[in-house]
């Protein structure tokens, strides 16, 4: 596929032509059509999505899924699932959706590879058994009560939003935990909660390398050392996630003890692999099952559905449409579900580290911009804060608002207000508020002509917002599991429409690169300075001073 083909955006007639109409219309005016909430509805596994309110018309999109379908999306979908190396820059596969698939799709993807898959698969499930049952104890014998997860970037952000979204469903009595900050403020506090002798560690790294995480493994270890005065204790009560089997060794970790990482998962995709065990710990294996079932459903129905009803597809399509046709360089993420609490910052890992990129797969500099700033917050926290500037300011920022039509607890007046909410803030940012409306309402209130002169223009909202209305009937683990897919999915159709590696993140490196050679400087190492500015030098010189104090 030729750079060339984004020029769909700017040099085709009828998309130019689309856009100008797009772009002086009002969104609510739309709705002119009867039939538009049908036809731009859909059901999916577990799932509900009202995109009505996008300002986008049936044959607007229909012509966007003839140029998908023209720049050969059947096929990238199809290379994914059956294991080419579409990630190009570091020659992987990206089978993270074969963990969730049965037995025999494993092995007709996987061949030989299949078996260790399942064995570690298998392995982790016994793990969750044995420390259920009281089998699997700590070096005192007493039964654990805690589970520390050690990890950073994907390695974390998927166990917390599973932990935190599936909070209902924490059915072993086990508390788990995830630290992942390298503050050591971070550390304390964990310290502070756990005892050792009743805390398992789950350490998740996939090269064993990754300084922050080794950082504070280092530091609960000799916690652990320090308190149970047992050398055996890291052997008996740890666990690894790694591929670098030697370095966890090295570290003091039991050989059987280290589950696996492939190369062909990502990290910001590895929930679904031994990744999750601090997560199946506190769930259970019947609902982690249920969690990836939920995500194989979601798979199933992205290869199956044809465009036109595929859920993943239309919406990253139309936010496509959003950030390169209409110029919107933002997306709100607005779960109104205290328990999904988390999924705005796992979405930006997946959706920014994924498409934040600049060139092509081929490594040419592209013309067109990519992934937008993804933000978000839980409703209803979020309308007393940062949705002032979403109705106020002049910035549209699209928003995918998410909620399930069921609450969790039994308050259910406070699940009504707040469904409530959701429902009316997409509508308000929809349709704002213009002059005419808020003098009328200031004079109906009996407001004088002064008061409307002086206060008319600071209620005025400019409306015509773009949004998703994502529904659930409630946040099961497969539910749950069908969002995180629809996400990726999403995420992989751009990818591969803007034409860039979803699946690489060297973006990531420089700061680790940068990191390394400071920590040096503190050190008194002898490192060349010229090629770092004077302003981080001073700020390097400034905190050793005050270490020196101290």
């Amino acid at each position: 596929m030729s750079v060339k083909n984004m020029d769909f955006f700017t040099q085709n007639i009828t998309v130019k032509n689309a856009v100008a109409c797009a772009l002086n219309r009002s969104i609510f005016s739309l709705f002119e059509d009867s039939n538009r909430v049908e036809n731009l509805s859909l059901s999916a596994t577990s799932l509900h999505l009202d995109y009505s309110k996008q300002n986008i018309t049936k044959p607007e999109l229909s012509h966007l899924i003839s140029w998908a379908e023209g720049c050969n999306l059947p096929q990238h979908i199809k290379s994914m699932f059956s294991g080419d190396k579409i990630n190009n820059t570091e020659q992987r596969a990206v089978l993270h959706t074969v963990l969730r698939a049965p037995l025999s799709v494993k092995h007709e993807i996987l061949g030989k590879e299949a078996v260790e898959v399942e064995q570690a698969e298998q392995y982790m499930a016994q793990i969750v058994d044995d420390v259920c049952a009281g089998k699997l104890t700590g070096i005192t014998g007493d039964k654990f009560t805690d589970v520390l997860a050690i990890g950073i970037g994907g390695s974390y952000y998927g166990i917390k939003v599973g932990l935190s979204a599936l909070h209902p469903y924490h059915s072993t009595g086990l508390k788990v935990h995830v630290l992942a900050n390298v503050d050591g403020a971070a550390v304390t506090e964990k310290l502070e909660i756990l005892k050792a002798a009743t805390t398992l560690v789950v350490i998740i790294s996939k090269t064993f390398t990754t300084q922050e995480t080794l950082l504070n493994a280092k530091a609960i270890k000799a916690w652990m050392l320090a308190e149970l005065d047992d050398n055996k204790a890291i052997a008996k009560q740890w666990y690894a996630v790694s591929s670098n089997i030697e370095k966890a060794q090295s570290f003091g970790l039991d050989a059987s003890n280290i589950l696996p990482m492939w190369d062909w998962v990502g990290g910001r995709f590895s929930l679904w692999s031994a990744v999750g065990l601090p997560l199946a710990l506190a769930i259970g294996n019947q609902h982690f099952a249920e969690l990836k079932a939920g995500a194989y459903a979601m798979d199933q129905h992205f290869q199956t559905a044809s465009f036109d009803k595929n859920m993943p597809v239309l919406m990253a399509l139309i936010g496509m449409w959003n950030r390169n046709a209409l110029n919107y360089p933002s997306l709100a993420v607005l779960p109104y579900d205290h328990a999904l609490r988390a999924l705005p910052g796992y979405l930006q890992q997946t959706d920014m580290e994924s498409n934040g990129k600049s060139v092509s797969k081929q490594g040419e500099k592209l013309n067109w911009v990519t992934a937008p700033i993804v933000f978000g917050q839980e409703g209803t926290n979020g309308q007393h804060a940062f949705m002032q500037l979403m109705h106020q300011s002049d910035e549209i920022i699209p928003t995918d608002f998410i909620v399930a039509l069921q609450g969790t607890s039994d308050l259910t007046e406070h699940h009504k207000v707040l469904v409530a909410n959701c429902l009316a803030q997409s509508e308000a940012l929809m349709q704002g508020k213009d002059l005419a409306t808020v003098q009328k309402e200031l004079i109906a209130g009996g407001a004088s002509k002064e008061e409307v002169s002086r206060l008319a223009s600071h209620k005025t909202m400019k409306g015509n917002t773009p949004s998703n209305t994502l529904l659930m009937q409630s946040l099961t683990p497969s539910c749950l599991g069908a969002i995180l897919a629809l996400y990726e999915h999403k995420i992989f159709v751009q990818g591969v429409l803007w034409q860039v590696n979803s699946y690489d993140q060297w973006g990531v490196e420089l700061g680790k690169q940068l990191s390394t050679q400071v920590l040096e400087i503190m050190n008194g190492q002898t490192v060349d300075k010229t090629q770092m500015s004077p302003s981080s030098i001073k700020l390097i010189e400034t905190f050793i001073q005050k270490q020196s104090v101290n």
